[in-house]
Protein backbone atom coordinates (compact mmCIF):
# COMPACT_ATOMS: atom_id res chain seq x y z
CA UNK A 1 0.00 0.00 0.00
CA UNK A 2 1.08 3.56 -0.74
CA UNK A 3 0.02 6.70 1.09
CA UNK A 4 -0.23 10.10 -0.56
CA UNK A 5 0.90 12.30 2.30
CA UNK A 6 -0.14 15.59 0.68
CA UNK A 7 -2.90 16.27 -1.82
CA UNK A 8 -5.48 18.99 -2.39
CA UNK A 9 -8.80 17.25 -3.01
CA UNK A 10 -11.41 19.95 -2.54
CA UNK A 11 -11.07 21.36 -6.06
CA UNK A 12 -11.76 18.19 -8.09
CA UNK A 13 -15.14 18.21 -9.86
CA UNK A 14 -14.78 14.45 -10.38
CA UNK A 15 -13.53 13.38 -6.95
CA UNK A 16 -15.24 9.94 -6.93
CA UNK A 17 -13.38 9.04 -10.13
CA UNK A 18 -10.11 10.37 -8.70
CA UNK A 19 -10.52 8.28 -5.57
CA UNK A 20 -11.42 5.21 -7.61
CA UNK A 21 -8.23 5.51 -9.66
CA UNK A 22 -6.21 5.94 -6.46
CA UNK A 23 -7.71 2.73 -5.09
CA UNK A 24 -6.97 0.89 -8.32
CA UNK A 25 -3.35 2.09 -8.13
CA UNK A 26 -2.91 0.69 -4.63
CA UNK A 27 -3.08 3.98 -2.72
CA UNK A 28 -4.68 3.18 0.63
CA UNK A 29 -4.70 6.51 2.45
CA UNK A 30 -4.65 10.19 1.54
CA UNK A 31 -3.89 13.25 3.62
CA UNK A 32 -6.16 15.97 2.27
CA UNK A 33 -4.62 19.38 2.86
CA UNK A 34 -7.05 21.86 4.36
CA UNK A 35 -6.08 25.29 3.14
CA UNK A 36 -9.09 25.71 0.85
CA UNK A 37 -9.21 28.99 -1.00
CA UNK A 38 -8.28 30.74 2.22
CA UNK A 39 -9.27 30.58 5.89
CA UNK A 40 -12.98 30.73 5.12
CA UNK A 41 -12.84 27.36 3.37
CA UNK A 42 -10.02 25.54 5.16
CA UNK A 43 -12.63 23.20 6.69
CA UNK A 44 -13.42 21.54 3.36
CA UNK A 45 -10.68 18.89 3.58
CA UNK A 46 -11.94 17.82 7.00
CA UNK A 47 -15.45 17.48 5.62
CA UNK A 48 -14.11 15.20 2.89
CA UNK A 49 -12.17 13.16 5.45
CA UNK A 50 -15.30 12.66 7.50
CA UNK A 51 -17.29 11.65 4.44
CA UNK A 52 -14.67 9.08 3.34
CA UNK A 53 -13.45 7.85 6.72
CA UNK A 54 -14.44 4.25 6.03
CA UNK A 55 -13.62 4.15 2.33
CA UNK A 56 -10.54 3.03 0.45
CA UNK A 57 -8.56 5.10 0.06
CA UNK A 58 -9.21 6.36 3.55
CA UNK A 59 -9.09 10.13 3.90
CA UNK A 60 -7.54 12.15 6.69
CA UNK A 61 -7.15 15.91 6.79
CA UNK A 62 -5.07 18.84 7.86
CA UNK A 63 -6.05 22.47 8.34
CA UNK A 64 -4.00 25.62 8.04
CA UNK A 65 -3.50 29.07 6.55
CA UNK A 66 -1.09 29.07 3.61
CA UNK A 67 1.61 31.78 3.69
CA UNK A 68 0.06 33.33 0.59
CA UNK A 69 -3.01 33.97 2.73
CA UNK A 70 -1.10 35.10 5.84
CA UNK A 71 -2.66 38.56 5.72
CA UNK A 72 -6.00 36.87 6.42
CA UNK A 73 -4.79 35.10 9.57
CA UNK A 74 -6.83 37.31 11.87
CA UNK A 75 -8.21 36.34 15.28
CA UNK A 76 -11.36 34.82 13.75
CA UNK A 77 -9.39 32.67 11.30
CA UNK A 78 -6.98 31.51 13.99
CA UNK A 79 -9.87 30.64 16.30
CA UNK A 80 -11.42 28.57 13.50
CA UNK A 81 -8.11 26.78 12.99
CA UNK A 82 -7.89 26.05 16.70
CA UNK A 83 -11.31 24.41 16.56
CA UNK A 84 -10.47 22.33 13.47
CA UNK A 85 -7.20 21.25 15.07
CA UNK A 86 -9.09 19.51 17.86
CA UNK A 87 -10.98 17.21 15.52
CA UNK A 88 -9.71 13.60 15.61
CA UNK A 89 -9.61 13.35 11.80
CA UNK A 90 -7.44 16.46 11.57
CA UNK A 91 -3.95 14.99 11.77
CA UNK A 92 -1.85 18.10 11.33
CA UNK A 93 -1.69 21.86 10.93
CA UNK A 94 -0.69 22.86 7.46
CA UNK A 95 0.40 23.63 5.02
CA UNK A 96 1.97 26.61 6.77
CA UNK A 97 5.31 28.34 6.46
CA UNK A 98 6.97 31.02 4.36
CA UNK A 99 6.84 31.88 0.66
CA UNK A 100 9.11 34.57 -0.74
CA UNK A 101 8.69 33.31 -4.30
CA UNK A 102 5.63 35.22 -5.50
CA UNK A 103 5.88 39.02 -5.52
CA UNK A 104 2.21 39.43 -4.62
CA UNK A 105 2.59 37.51 -1.35
CA UNK A 106 2.17 39.26 2.02
CA UNK A 107 5.04 41.10 3.65
CA UNK A 108 7.67 38.95 5.36
CA UNK A 109 6.69 40.11 8.82
CA UNK A 110 3.04 39.21 8.16
CA UNK A 111 3.99 35.74 6.93
CA UNK A 112 6.24 35.10 9.89
CA UNK A 113 3.63 36.24 12.40
CA UNK A 114 0.99 33.94 10.88
CA UNK A 115 3.47 31.06 10.89
CA UNK A 116 4.32 31.51 14.56
CA UNK A 117 0.66 31.84 15.53
CA UNK A 118 -0.15 28.57 13.77
CA UNK A 119 2.76 26.74 15.35
CA UNK A 120 1.32 27.76 18.71
CA UNK A 121 -2.08 26.36 17.76
CA UNK A 122 -0.48 23.10 16.61
CA UNK A 123 1.51 22.81 19.82
CA UNK A 124 -1.61 23.37 21.92
CA UNK A 125 -3.40 20.63 19.97
CA UNK A 126 -0.39 18.30 20.05
CA UNK A 127 -0.47 17.97 16.25
CA UNK A 128 2.47 17.94 13.80
CA UNK A 129 2.93 20.74 11.29
CA UNK A 130 3.22 20.54 7.51
CA UNK A 131 5.66 23.05 6.08
CA UNK A 132 5.56 25.00 2.83
CA UNK A 133 8.77 26.84 2.03
CA UNK A 134 9.78 28.70 -1.11
CA UNK A 135 12.49 31.31 -1.17
CA UNK A 136 13.20 34.07 -3.69
CA UNK A 137 16.53 32.64 -4.85
CA UNK A 138 15.06 31.30 -8.10
CA UNK A 139 12.09 33.63 -8.26
CA UNK A 140 11.21 36.29 -10.79
CA UNK A 141 13.00 39.66 -10.75
CA UNK A 142 9.82 41.15 -9.28
CA UNK A 143 9.96 38.76 -6.32
CA UNK A 144 13.64 39.43 -5.79
CA UNK A 145 12.92 43.14 -5.79
CA UNK A 146 10.08 42.63 -3.30
CA UNK A 147 11.83 40.35 -0.84
CA UNK A 148 15.46 41.28 -1.44
CA UNK A 149 18.13 39.08 0.10
CA UNK A 150 15.71 37.45 2.55
CA UNK A 151 16.01 33.67 2.60
CA UNK A 152 12.81 31.80 3.43
CA UNK A 153 14.72 28.68 4.42
CA UNK A 154 16.90 30.52 6.93
CA UNK A 155 13.93 32.39 8.36
CA UNK A 156 11.86 29.20 8.49
CA UNK A 157 14.49 27.11 10.28
CA UNK A 158 15.15 29.94 12.74
CA UNK A 159 11.46 30.24 13.64
CA UNK A 160 11.15 26.47 13.94
CA UNK A 161 14.14 26.41 16.28
CA UNK A 162 12.64 29.15 18.42
CA UNK A 163 8.98 28.15 18.47
CA UNK A 164 8.62 24.51 17.43
CA UNK A 165 11.66 22.46 18.43
CA UNK A 166 11.03 23.08 22.17
CA UNK A 167 7.65 21.35 21.83
CA UNK A 168 9.28 18.06 20.84
CA UNK A 169 6.61 17.56 18.18
CA UNK A 170 7.46 16.40 14.64
CA UNK A 171 6.47 17.72 11.25
CA UNK A 172 6.74 17.31 7.49
CA UNK A 173 8.77 19.31 5.02
CA UNK A 174 6.21 19.10 2.23
CA UNK A 175 7.39 18.84 -1.39
CA UNK A 176 10.96 19.04 -0.17
CA UNK A 177 12.93 21.11 -2.65
CA UNK A 178 15.91 22.20 -0.57
CA UNK A 179 19.53 21.15 -0.60
CA UNK A 180 21.41 18.59 1.48
CA UNK A 181 22.28 21.05 4.25
CA UNK A 182 18.65 22.16 4.58
CA UNK A 183 17.61 18.51 4.61
CA UNK A 184 20.04 17.72 7.43
CA UNK A 185 18.86 20.69 9.47
CA UNK A 186 15.23 19.72 8.90
CA UNK A 187 15.89 16.15 9.98
CA UNK A 188 17.73 17.38 13.07
CA UNK A 189 14.67 19.46 13.95
CA UNK A 190 12.51 16.31 13.91
CA UNK A 191 10.97 16.63 10.46
CA UNK A 192 10.15 14.03 7.85
CA UNK A 193 10.97 14.87 4.22
CA UNK A 194 8.16 14.34 1.73
CA UNK A 195 8.91 14.19 -1.99
CA UNK A 196 6.49 15.12 -4.76
CA UNK A 197 6.47 14.66 -8.54
CA UNK A 198 9.08 17.34 -9.14
CA UNK A 199 11.73 14.94 -7.87
CA UNK A 200 11.29 13.06 -11.16
CA UNK A 201 12.14 16.08 -13.34
CA UNK A 202 15.51 15.96 -15.13
CA UNK A 203 16.74 19.25 -13.67
CA UNK A 204 15.93 18.24 -10.07
CA UNK A 205 19.35 16.77 -9.44
CA UNK A 206 19.81 18.32 -5.98
CA UNK A 207 16.45 17.05 -4.75
CA UNK A 208 17.21 13.63 -6.20
CA UNK A 209 20.43 13.41 -4.22
CA UNK A 210 18.55 14.26 -1.04
CA UNK A 211 15.83 11.70 -1.82
CA UNK A 212 18.47 9.05 -2.33
CA UNK A 213 20.15 9.74 1.00
CA UNK A 214 17.37 10.60 3.49
CA UNK A 215 17.08 7.99 6.28
CA UNK A 216 14.55 5.28 5.49
CA UNK A 217 12.56 6.08 8.65
CA UNK A 218 12.06 9.76 7.72
CA UNK A 219 10.88 9.68 4.11
CA UNK A 220 7.37 10.18 2.72
CA UNK A 221 5.88 10.45 -0.77
CA UNK A 222 3.16 12.76 -1.99
CA UNK A 223 1.56 14.16 -5.09
CA UNK A 224 0.71 17.74 -4.10
CA UNK A 225 -2.17 17.05 -6.50
CA UNK A 226 -3.50 18.62 -8.60
CA UNK A 227 -0.03 20.16 -9.07
CA UNK A 228 3.39 18.74 -10.05
CA UNK A 229 2.42 15.64 -11.99
CA UNK A 230 5.44 13.33 -12.19
CA UNK A 231 7.13 12.07 -15.29
CA UNK A 232 5.79 10.40 -17.45
CA UNK A 233 2.61 12.42 -16.81
CA UNK A 234 4.14 15.87 -16.44
CA UNK A 235 1.84 18.54 -17.80
CA UNK A 236 -1.36 16.74 -16.92
CA UNK A 237 -3.57 17.35 -13.90
CA UNK A 238 -1.97 15.46 -11.04
CA UNK A 239 -3.97 13.11 -8.83
CA UNK A 240 -3.26 10.71 -5.94
CA UNK A 241 -2.95 7.64 -8.19
CA UNK A 242 0.15 9.19 -9.74
CA UNK A 243 2.08 8.89 -6.47
CA UNK A 244 2.98 5.42 -7.76
CA UNK A 245 5.28 6.98 -10.39
CA UNK A 246 7.04 9.17 -7.85
CA UNK A 247 7.50 6.23 -5.48
CA UNK A 248 8.94 4.05 -8.22
CA UNK A 249 11.36 6.79 -9.22
CA UNK A 250 12.56 7.33 -5.66
CA UNK A 251 12.93 3.59 -5.13
CA UNK A 252 15.23 3.55 -8.15
CA UNK A 253 17.30 6.39 -6.71
CA UNK A 254 17.68 4.46 -3.46
CA UNK A 255 18.41 1.12 -5.10
CA UNK A 256 15.46 -0.65 -3.52
CA UNK A 257 12.21 -2.13 -4.78
CA UNK A 258 9.02 -0.10 -5.06
CA UNK A 259 7.50 -2.49 -2.53
CA UNK A 260 10.22 -1.69 -0.01
CA UNK A 261 9.71 2.04 -0.46
CA UNK A 262 5.95 1.63 -0.06
CA UNK A 263 6.47 -0.31 3.16
CA UNK A 264 8.83 2.25 4.67
CA UNK A 265 6.79 5.32 3.71
CA UNK A 266 3.58 3.70 4.97
CA UNK A 267 5.29 2.79 8.24
CA UNK A 268 6.61 6.34 8.57
CA UNK A 269 3.19 7.85 8.03
CA UNK A 270 1.81 5.64 10.78
CA UNK A 271 4.61 6.58 13.14
CA UNK A 272 4.05 10.27 12.48
CA UNK A 273 0.26 10.03 12.66
CA UNK A 274 -0.70 7.15 15.00
CA UNK A 275 -4.36 8.13 14.77
CA UNK A 276 -4.31 7.14 11.09
CA UNK A 277 -3.75 3.51 12.08
CA UNK A 278 -7.33 3.39 13.39
CA UNK A 279 -10.17 2.69 10.98
CA UNK A 280 -12.88 3.32 13.56
CA UNK A 281 -12.69 7.11 13.86
CA UNK A 282 -15.61 8.05 11.66
CA UNK A 283 -16.60 11.16 13.62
Amino acid sequence: MLIDSHCHLDSYPNLPEVLHRARQAGVGKLLAIGIGDGPETMHRALELAQAHSQDVPQLWASAGIHPQEAHRANSEALAKLGTLAQHPRCLAIGEIGLDYYHPENPEISVQQSAFVDQMKIAAAAGKPIIIHCRTSELATPAAKARFGAADAWEDLLRLIRQHWTPTGLPGIMHCFSGNQEQAERSLAAGFYLSFAGNVTYPKSTIIQKVAAAVPSDRILVETDAPFLAPIPLRGSTNEPAFVVHTAQFIAGLRGISATQLAESTTSNFGALFPASLSVSQSV
